[in-house]
């Protein structure tokens, strides 16, 4: 895509989603979370929050200087607290849409019409951008069993870059989805069997600009999050929530 298309692209998402949020849950994340927010403010006109997952470095310093507004967390409540805070956050202030970013560097600002896309055209209610190619062994090994497991059919069930529109966020504000570990299968098992349409996207995505994943980075890190997601999609699967 040129800079001229992208920035049409970009253009146009902005004035079909006018109440749109872009949320980056972030926990010790300085090094990067600077260049993120950037990143976002040079391809969109779009509001950035950060939750501040009880970090013990400069990252509401940076975030705010940046240009984010920042909610701080009194104690560290994990990836998915702190994305489920914003997106409360963005449930009580009235947002249509709510884009959720990793802190790190890997989701790129640029691919952000793309993900939009879909849900302007009416063809999904969430979209996940999938990059398949980034899979490790040890996260291709997980991305099979959760398949199968859960009976989702989505190529990148563990990337963290979606639009959520407004029935999504309240699904996922609601306190039934307070207990959930993780954003990936517990979250879109949830959404599937709400009747919410999930469609993936395609994107490229940058290798980690710091630090290293705070799941696939060793074996027992991976065991623990199996038997807990695997738990929870056979508990998931097949059920059928009220509207």
């Amino acid at each position: 895509m040129s800079e001229h298309t992208g920035q049409h692209a970009a253009n146009a998402g902005r004035q079909s989603l006018p109440h749109c949020v872009v949320i980056i849950p972030a926990h010790n994340e300085a090094l990067a979370i600077g260049f993120v927010i950037g990143e976002i403010s040079r391809h969109t006109q779009l509001p950035v929050v950060v939750i501040d997952d009880a970090s013990s470095d400069d990252t509401i310093k940076v975030a705010r200087r940046a240009g984010a507004t920042v909610v701080p967390l009194a104690v560290q409540l994990g990836a998915w607290g702190a994305t489920q805070t914003g997106l409360r956050f963005a449930l009580k202030h009235g947002y249509h849409y709510a884009i959720t970013m990793d802190a790190d560097g890997q989701h790129m600002a640029e691919s952000l019409p793309a993900l939009l896309q879909p849900i302007i055209k009416g063809e999904a209610d969430v979209t996940i951008g999938a990059c398949t190619k980034r899979g490790s062994m040890l996260r291709k090994i997980a991305w099979t069993l959760m398949k199968r497991v859960s009976g989702l059919s989505l190529e990148d069930l563990t990337s963290g870059f979606r639009v959520y529109d407004r029935r999504a966020i309240r699904r996922l504000a609601a306190w039934q989805a307070t207990l959930l570990e993780y954003q990936d299968v517990g979250v879109l098992a949830m959404l599937q069997s709400a009747g919410i349409s999930i469609k993936d996207v395609e994107v490229e995505m940058l290798p980690r600009q710091h630090g290293m994943s705070r799941v696939f980075y060793s074996w027992t890190s991976v065991i623990y999050y199996m038997s807990y997601t695997l738990l929870l999609s056979f508990t998931k699967r097949g059920m059928k929530h009220e509207m």
